[in-house]
């Protein structure tokens, strides 16, 4: 059955999931398969390339999609927005950057405006951008992050928007991986999830079979938060954002020892370059995060999406037939 939220409502979704849009592995065949599925799918521009992005919109053929981009990234390519723009994607998701010198071109442009945030102050940010709906992202996630879990931050933008923009919707993402998660969120106040690495795991998702088949064999325990792998990339990510991967020689080698990559590490880097590349996760890292041990199978994104809105809808029902459940939000700062 269903789960009606605001999210569903005001996006026309008959199930509150979101796709992470994913550098390069969120493209258009997997955007698309989720917003067939009944969610929003959205592609993961990353950082910007043209003909990449263009590429993946054709690929999701008409089915509406909207786009994520690396807020840093495209700061310093503005015309990548306007590239993503003129696709006439169902939303833009802007992450890892202040969104508003350039939220106002995805307003003014008709698009709905998502926001993805670390903490708090990112969140008060976020509104200033004039964000229609702000993810709340946990460092459970896999790829890029920082340092709050998802379980304490997602209520507290909760409260956040309860008292300054009730209006404003709010994701959650950081280890939703199954029912329980996607329930889980809904009761800590968001009205929807956003879902990386289970998708990730899928049939349309653009990732090497070694490299989902190293997920499914891992558990949580086996991820690694650390900046080696944009250092190998020579990718100029802020220093607050580290990003979760699975651990691997490289990073068994290199984390804790940054400096020296930096100075002497060339052959290492393009060993990693060529590693990613090949698809090979002993010689580059695997962008998976806690969520890898919830990951048992690779299958197609609309049966991941059907089983999760299954067990959640189970699990909500439980809940609203339990007594005292009911939340009250806590008090607003000074």
């Amino acid at each position: 059955m269903p789960i009606s939220t605001r999210l569903t409502q005001r996006f026309g979704l008959v199930h509150p999931v979101v796709l992470a849009p994913m550098a390069y592995a969120a493209g258009g065949s997997l955007a698309a398969a989720v917003s067939r599925a009944g969610g929003l799918g959205l592609i993961g521009g990353g950082y910007g390339d043209r003909e990449w992005i263009d590429a993946q919109f054709d690929e999701a053929d008409g089915v509406p999609v909207g786009c994520g981009l690396i807020t840093w990234s495209v700061q310093q390519a503005p015309e990548v927005l306007d590239l993503v723009l003129a696709h006439r994607p169902r939303a833009m998701l802007l992450s890892f950057g202040d969104p508003r010198p350039l939220g106002e071109r995805v307003r003014r442009a008709g698009v709905p405006l998502f926001c993805q945030v670390q903490n708090r102050r990112d969140a008060e940010v976020a509104l200033e951008a004039r964000a229609d709906v702000i993810v709340a992202q946990g460092a459970e996630a896999g790829g890029h992050g920082d340092q709050r879990a998802t379980f304490t931050l997602v209520p507290e933008i909760a409260d956040l928007l309860a008292a300054r923009s009730p209006d404003t919707l709010l994701c959650a993402a950081g280890g939703v991986a199954d029912g329980r998660g996607v329930a889980a969120a809904l009761m800590l106040g968001a009205d929807g999830v956003l879902v990386g690495s289970r998708l990730w795991a899928t049939s349309e998702a653009r990732v090497s079979d070694r490299m989902q088949s190293s997920a499914v064999a891992a558990g949580g325990d086996d991820t690694v938060r650390t900046s080696v792998m944009d250092i190998a990339r020579k990718l100029a990510w802020p220093d607050r954002f580290t990003a979760r991967v699975l651990r691997n020689r490289f990073t068994d080698e290199w984390h804790g020892r940054e400096g020296e990559l930096r100075k002497s590490g060339e052959v290492a880097a393009r060993g990693w370059v060529a590693g990613w590349i090949a698809g090979d996760p002993d010689r580059a890292n695997t962008f998976v995060g806690e969520a890898a041990g919830l990951i048992r199978t690779v299958e197609p994104a609309a049966d991941v999406i059907e089983r999760m809105i299954t067990e959640a809808g189970t699990l909500l029902a439980g809940a609203r037939s339990a007594a005292g459940l009911t939340t009250t939000p806590a008090p607003e700062r000074a």
